[in-house]
């Protein structure tokens, strides 16, 4: 005891100092706070095991202050302490977390023996984690290294596969080594010309644009090029006739030429796409070079913006993007004239030895030229109609590969020596280890669960008892009242009718006392299910034969029944599932205000018997759902239910191996779906 610290916080100052000094002749060591907030203050200098808290107090009440424990310090256990136990309080506070409830006043031991228990079952869940986990830590490592042992063995005959195939397989990798850089280097140019179309379509929507430019606007324009790439020459302007009205470049000679007769002028102005990228040419120039032009509509007449690339600073980009990769990159057109290449290898509108097929968009082909092995990757533009050629020697391609099989030889041996010392020793001893472990470990964490709740409801039952009080209030009123009416002094109307009125209130309190009882009972009772062949559509009719049928029609409720009459009988617990099924009827019927329907549905698959309960009631929102299968949460009025009923009806659904499913929307009602197992496994 000298080892748990109890912190006391209670506005009485008497029952502080009194219960403090009397836990600490019990050998604890206790700090005390009058109010929620200088408890929270204190708890974040002092090392603290267990709180007990008082639910009313002022300012901040002990439901708050147990909220900001359970969110700050969630490793410290709480008993709550009142002296006005109320159902709603006790539910509140178990729900939040806390390890036990305790009333007012409180004898010394069993706030000691509260204070024991609070601890051990915290001890005892501390140590049995800290164990699980350091156990299941250790046994994540072995069990990797054993498997990772025996998935060598497999590689290992793959591996000496691989060194027979090696030849094979080295000459695919190199080709869809190149397939994949030709393609690489074909976006990049695709991009750059995609680029200098839309720098040349710019112009069109310069601010200052006139369909007859000056020699001055045109020298503007062809600067704002060159800014953006040097590849630029000039810049021209045509009009509709194809005349060049504009012109900026090295080359003055070409302001007015007729470019109407040009190839390339003839197609930009026939396709559909506006712009176009022509062949490497001499042209007027004599001189050879590529031109960029773009179409554009005004007025509903073409005009055409046109620009010349120089095909050395085209070849300077070519060879940047191929900077290391030890190749050699080409562009050709579709009849094989060389539109950049490397000096090297040949001239401008020279022929290339190799023309790829223009049906194939990309691929590898290997030629022998001057006796040497050559792979040629090639990948067609989109932008314009060319080819791109990338070439690598043979030897070049594969030497990255050769030198890839050694690491990886030498890498192998070393793993497949490492861990073959681990094989025998790990698969079959951490296995079955890892089953006996987690099978001990699922039954202790319920056996920990089931313990926790039935101490839980045992506390909970005497501040459950006011509940109780309520309707054993109205009986002994109301048979008060029989009586009176019996006695001849209080004139009184004694028929049978006005008894029978009586009479019945009794029932309703009898009841109402019944079902609480009931519940809190079946919550914490674990019982083994009485299986024996039962019919679902006779249980459902059970339940809703007789008094309970009445009911509904007395308060407008329509009860429409959609059985399969087909149903297969199956192993439940009569008395259980009638439970279950009453639960969801009653619960259907209180959702209800006013006319309404429940409709009852059986139906069946493979696997499953189906029972959907819909209730076109005020349904529940997304927050609700999410808490209606929690113990002691209820969605009716305060008085009208213990929050028990679903809790044990998706314990005992669960016990036979079903399961319930939830549906519901604000103001359209709810849908409750409770399946349950043809064959018990």
């Amino acid at each position: 005891m000298a080892n748990i610290n109890i912190m006391l916080v209670d506005d009485e100052e008497r029952f502080l100092s009194t219960t403090k000094k009397l836990l600490e002749r019990k050998g604890y060591k206790v700090e005390t706070a009058s109010s929620g907030m200088e408890a929270l203050e204190k708890l974040k200098t002092n090392n603290i095991q267990v709180v007990i808290l008082d639910v009313k107090m002022p300012g901040m009440d002990g439901i708050a202050t147990l909220k900001k424990i359970k969110r700050d310090f969630p490793l410290i256990e709480v008993i709550m302490l009142t002296g006005h136990g109320t159902v709603e309080s006790a539910v509140e506070g178990v729900k939040l977390g806390a390890a036990n409830y305790l009333i007012k006043p409180a004898d010394i031991d069993d706030i000691s023996e509260k204070i024991k228990e609070a601890f051990e079952k915290k001890q005892t869940i501390s140590i049995q984690t800290d164990k699980r986990e350091e156990y299941f830590k250790k046994l994540r490592v072995r069990l990797a290294v054993g498997l990772l042992a025996a998935f060598m063995l497999p590689y290992a005959a793959f591996f000496a596969y691989f060194q027979f195939q090696f030849s094979s397989t080295l000459k695919n990798t190199g080709r869809l080594n190149l397939e994949a850089l030709s393609n690489s280097q074909k976006n990049t140019i695709d991009l750059f010309l995609q680029e200098r179309v839309v720098n040349i379509f710019s112009l069109f929507h310069s601010s200052e644009f006139s369909l007859t430019p000056s020699r001055q606007k045109m020298q503007d324009y062809l600067q704002d090029l060159r800014q953006v790439n040097d590849a630029f020459i000039d810049v021209g302007f045509l009009n509709t006739k194809g005349i060049q009205a504009g012109y900026a470049g090295p080359f003055p000679y070409l302001q007015g030429k007729d470019y109407s007769n040009e190839n390339w002028f003839k197609i930009l102005l026939n396709q559909q796409r506006h712009y176009f990228i022509s062949d490497i040419y001499l042209g007027f120039r004599k001189k050879p070079h590529f031109t960029i032009a773009v179409r554009q509509i005004i007025d509903g007449k073409p005009y055409v913006m046109r620009s010349t690339l120089d095909p050395d600073k085209f070849y300077m980009f070519l060879r940047s993007i191929s900077r290391g990769k030890e190749v050699e990159s080409a562009l050709i057109n579709k009849d094989g004239l060389y539109q950049i290449v490397d000096p090297d290898r040949g001239e401008l509108l020279g022929k290339s030895e190799y023309i790829p097929p223009e049906t194939v968009e990309s691929g590898v082909e290997e030629i022998i030229t001057n006796g040497d092995s050559i792979l040629i990757g090639y990948a067609w533009l989109k932008e314009a109609p060319w080819a791109l050629e990338v070439r690598q020697p043979l030897n070049i391609a594969h030497a990255g590969m050769y030198q890839s099989r050694r690491i990886m030889t030498v890498i192998l041996a070393v793993i497949f020596f490492a861990i073959a010392a681990g094989i025998w020793f790990a698969t079959s001893r951490l296995i079955s280890r890892a089953q006996v472990a987690a099978q001990k470990s699922d039954e202790l964490r319920h056996q920990l669960f089931h313990a926790s709740k039935l101490a839980s409801v045992g506390e909970l039952a005497t501040g459950v008892a006011h509940e109780i009080n309520n309707p054993l209030a109205i009986i002994v009123a109301t048979s008060g009242v029989v009586r009176d009416m019996l006695n001849p002094e209080f004139d009184l109307n004694p028929s049978p009718e006005e008894i029978t009125k009586e009479i019945d209130t009794i029932d309703s309190a009898a009841f109402r006392a019944r079902t609480i009882t009931r519940q809190l009972l079946a919550f914490g009772r674990k019982n083994e299910p009485k299986l024996a062949p039962c019919n679902v559509n006779q249980i459902l009719d059970e339940v809703m034969g007789g008094l309970k049928e009445r009911e509904f029609k007395v308060a407008d409720i329509e009860i429409v029944r959609d059985y399969d009459p087909g149903l297969p009988e199956i192993l439940l617990d009569h008395d259980q599932i009638r439970q279950v099924f009453l639960n969801l009827i009653n619960n259907a019927g209180d959702a209800i205000s006013g006319p309404g329907k429940i409709t009852i549905t059986t139906s069946r698959n493979d696997q499953d018997i189906k029972i959907t309960i819909k209730d076109t009631g005020k349904g529940m929102s997304a927050e609700q759902l999410s808490e209606i299968f929690n113990p002691f949460y209820t969605t009716k009025e305060a008085g009208k239910g213990t929050g028990l009923g679903l809790s044990v009806s998706l314990n005992i659904v669960e016990s036979l191996g079903g399961a319930i499913d939830v549906q519901s929307l604000e103001g359209a009602g709810s849908s409750f779906m409770v399946s349950l197992p043809i064959h018990r496994t």
